[in-house]
């Protein structure tokens, strides 16, 4: 009767110790899930790609806007060269970039150096033509105008007074209109004398007011 028990109790333990192997598949359950939890991942890869294709499809849709819009000259040329790769040129110093603007200064004047002395050249070949050029043209005088009046001052040293009496026409209501002007008028001989009918000649400007030169006398006063 002792050893009954004994036996039994080994047989009794063995289900309970393979209990475990029963629960193992519970165990590798949570691995059976893990897909399930790895499928917001599957999803949110797909979610992102339309996110990238967003800019992509915003291209086109301005490319057409630019090649529909009419931009001006000018504002065209700019667009094209800001498009056009910029190669960075090398920083200089100070000290180097004052030598390259004098040398580009005495390139220069080198190049003007040139070209006065072919200029010198051809003068020297062909005097005729350079002393032609370089003459100044003769300017001729324009039509003088010429006025007549009386005398009615000679009080100035070499100057004279005249008036001038117009009479015209009115151009609408066919009436006589009678007017009057005085002018300063340059006498050398101090020949003209109060009452005198002259004749003047427009000239250069003798002084601040005088702009007339006597012509002649033509009736003397009585």
């Amino acid at each position: 009767m002792e050893e009954t028990p004994v036996e039994a109790t080994p047989e009794a333990d063995a289900p309970a110790a393979e209990e475990p192997e029963a629960d193992a598949p519970a165990a590798e359950e949570p691995e059976a899930e893990a897909p399930a939890a790895e499928e917001p991942e599957a999803d949110a890869a797909p979610a992102d790609e339309p996110a990238e294709d967003k800019p992509a499809a915003a291209a086109p849709a301005d490319e057409p806007e630019e090649e529909g819009e009419k931009l001006p000259f000018k504002a065209g040329l700019r667009l094209e060269r800001s498009r056009q790769p910029v190669e960075a040129k090398p920083q200089q110093t100070t000290e180097e970039r004052t030598a390259a603007r004098a040398k580009l200064r005495a390139e220069k004047a080198a190049a003007r150096r040139r070209w006065r002395g072919k200029q010198k050249a051809k003068r020297a070949a062909n005097p005729t033509a350079a002393k032609a050029a370089t003459e100044p043209k003769a300017q001729s005088a324009g039509a003088q105008k010429f006025r007549q009046g009386i005398v009615v001052s000679d009080k100035g040293e070499k100057t004279i007074t005249i008036r001038v009496d117009v009479a015209r026409r009115h151009p609408r209501y066919e009436k006589i209109v009678r007017s009057s002007s005085t002018l300063r008028v340059h006498d050398e001989s101090n020949d003209a004398h109060l009452g005198d009918t002259v004749k003047v000649i427009e000239c250069r400007p003798m002084s601040r007011s005088k702009r007339w030169r006597l012509a002649e006398v033509l009736e003397r006063a009585k």
